[in-house]
């Protein structure tokens, strides 16, 4: 997907190049089991999964060592890619095994809010969102010119670097003739920048100058009920309807470890991350 691991505060991102030695990408399930007196099982879950990543390196670059380990400690300075901001809170991470950026429950069409304020959001005109069958929503537009955004669950918009290539696919029952696909740009403040947009249900853009957020967004062109399901996000690679959303979450640096290589300045670095609601650091 992004081939290579870029990781950083929004905006101060950095690709990792050298592939790391062991890498785990596995959720948290949290199942707990209860065995009753007869051996039957029962278990107790949570709606929903938290995502954990693990990386580890051997001879690591210095200059990428030193990104990681200023992103573990929360160290500031012009270090962080040339800007001398804080760096605490949330870090982002563009997995390279990740099919699909979006939240994976929003690429399935679901949310935990009747009207679907966690993932979507009226750029223009007006759609009423509202659960269907199994929890999987539907949104009914009243206005030919309404535009839907994608939202990212904590920042303005899904984390980018300037020369990516961002490509946006729409819902599949979502009418190629009339439907629009767009891209938003915007800065590390969150403001607009430019717009690439395209007819039909694909778009894909080159992130320009300043670029630190992408907001997907989409016009379905027409009125009634129109599905959320099965849209895409991806970074250099061509995006497949329906695929699993592997979503770009907030995470935090939960466990760090450097060990000098026999061959200074190169160093030995695993990180571990978690995916949170915020980081209150």
């Amino acid at each position: 997907m992004a081939r290579n691991l870029w990781i950083g505060k929004p905006g101060l991102l950095r690709e990792i190049t050298q592939a790391a030695k062991s890498w785990d990408r596995s959720a948290e399930l949290n199942v707990s089991e209860f065995k009753s007196l007869e051996g039957q099982i029962t278990t107790v879950s949570p709606a929903r999964t938290a995502r954990r990543l693990k990386f580890a390196w051997d001879w690591l670059e210095p200059a990428d060592a030193d990104h990681l380990i200023r992103l573990a400690r929360r160290v500031n300075g012009p270090g962080m890619l040339g800007r001398n901001v804080y760096a605490g809170r949330s870090v982002a991470v563009l997995d390279p095994a990740a099919g699909n950026l979006l939240d994976p429950y929003q690429a399935a069409g679901q949310t935990l809010h009747p009207a679907g304020h966690d993932h979507w959001f009226t750029v223009q005109g007006a759609i009423t969102i509202s659960p269907a069958v199994d929890d999987v929503v539907l949104g009914s537009c009243d206005d030919p010119s309404t535009k839907i955004g994608w939202r990212h669950g904590t920042w303005t918009g899904w984390p980018v670097m300037p020369g990516m290539r961002i490509s946006w696919l729409l819902p599949p029952d979502w009418n190629p003739t009339v439907a629009t696909a767009q891209l938003d740009w915007k800065d590390v403040d969150g403001a607009y920048l430019s717009t690439t947009s395209a007819a039909g249900p694909l778009v894909t853009g080159t992130a320009p100058a300043n670029a630190a957020f992408v907001t997907p967004v989409g016009a379905p062109g027409a009125t009634g009920m129109t599905g959320l399901a099965g849209a895409s996000l991806t970074i250099g690679e061509e995006p497949v309807a329906l695929s699993l959303g592997d979503g770009c979450p907030a995470m935090a640096v939960t466990g760090c470890t450097e060990t000098p290589a026999t061959r200074l300045p190169y160093r030995s670095v695993s990180i571990d991350l978690v995916e949170v609601a915020g980081a209150a650091l």
